[in-house]
C-alpha cells in the first residue's frame, strides 16, 4: 500500500505540475493541429494507407515532444530531494503511468484532428480507436524509458531521439500493420501473434525499466 500510495501521489504531482504549466500541453496541442493542417494543405485528403502512414508518423512526433519532457522538467536539486523520499522504482512506475495517461490523451486528439483535417476512411473506427490507445501506451513507455537514460546525459533531448530509432522503427511498423485492418472489411491473418509481440515488447518495456532504473538513479 505505501509503494502505491507513493507512486500516486508522484503522479499526482506530474498532473499537478502540467496543469499549472498549462503552455507546455498547448503547445503540443497546437503542434499536433498544425502538423495536420500542414499535411491537409500538402496533399488533401490521402487514400487509406497514406492516411495510416501519416498518422503514424504524427503519432511518433507528437509522443517524442510529449514525453522527452517528463525529465528535462525535473531540476537536479528535486531529483536529489526525490532520492533521499522515494524509491527509484516507484518513481519510475509513476513516470510510466503519468506518460501513458498524457499519450492516451495526446493520441484521441491526433485521431480527432486527423479525421477533421484528414478524412475518414477508417471502417472499424472502434478497432481503430484500441490499437491507436494501445500504440500511445507502447510509444509512451519506450520514450519515458529512454527518457530517463538520456536525462543523465545531460539532459540531451537528441540522444533520446538516436537511441529509440532501431526500436523505433520496427514498432512504428507493427502498429501500422496491426492498424491496416480497421481500413478493410476482411480479416487480417497474423493479427493475434502481431498483438501478442506488441504486448510483450511493453512487458519488456517495463521490466527493462525496473530493473535498469535504480542503477541510473544512483547516478
Amino acid at each position: 500500500m505505501a509503494a502505491l500510495h507513493q507512486t500516486l501521489t508522484l503522479v499526482k504531482k506530474d498532473l499537478v505540475l502540467e496543469l499549472r504549466q498549462k503552455y507546455a500541453f498547448y503547445g503540443i496541442l497546437l503542434y499536433i493541429i498544425s502538423t495536420v493542417f500542414v499535411i491537409n494543405m500538402m496533399m488533401g485528403k490521402p487514400e487509406e494507407q497514406i492516411w495510416n502512414a501519416q498518422f503514424w508518423v504524427v503519432q511518433l512526433f507528437v509522443s517524442v515532444n510529449a514525453i522527452a519532457k517528463s525529465f528535462m522538467q525535473e531540476s537536479r536539486g528535486r531529483l536529489l530531494y526525490f532520492y533521499s523520499v522515494v524509491h527509484p522504482r516507484y518513481f519510475i512506475a509513476a513516470k510510466l503511468l503519468y506518460n501513458m495517461l498524457l499519450m492516451a490523451i495526446m493520441s484521441i486528439i491526433a485521431l480527432v484532428s486527423c479525421i477533421v483535417f484528414l478524412g475518414n476512411p477508417i471502417i472499424n473506427v472502434w478497432y481503430f480507436i484500441g490499437v491507436v490507445m494501445l500504440g500511445g501506451i507502447s510509444l509512451s513507455l519506450l520514450f519515458t524509458m529512454l527518457a530517463a537514460i538520456a536525462a543523465q546525459a545531460n539532459q540531451n533531448a537528441a540522444l533520446m531521439a538516436i537511441m529509440g530509432f532501431p526500436i523505433m522503427m520496427p514498432l512504428l511498423m507493427m502498429l501500422a500493420n496491426i492498424a491496416r485492418s480497421a481500413f478493410v472489411p476482411v480479416y487480417q491473418p497474423g493479427l493475434l501473434n502481431m498483438f501478442l509481440l506488441l504486448i510483450g515488447m511493453d512487458v519488456l518495456i517495463i521490466g527493462l525499466a525496473m530493473i535498469l532504473f535504480p542503477f541510473l538513479w544512483k547516478d
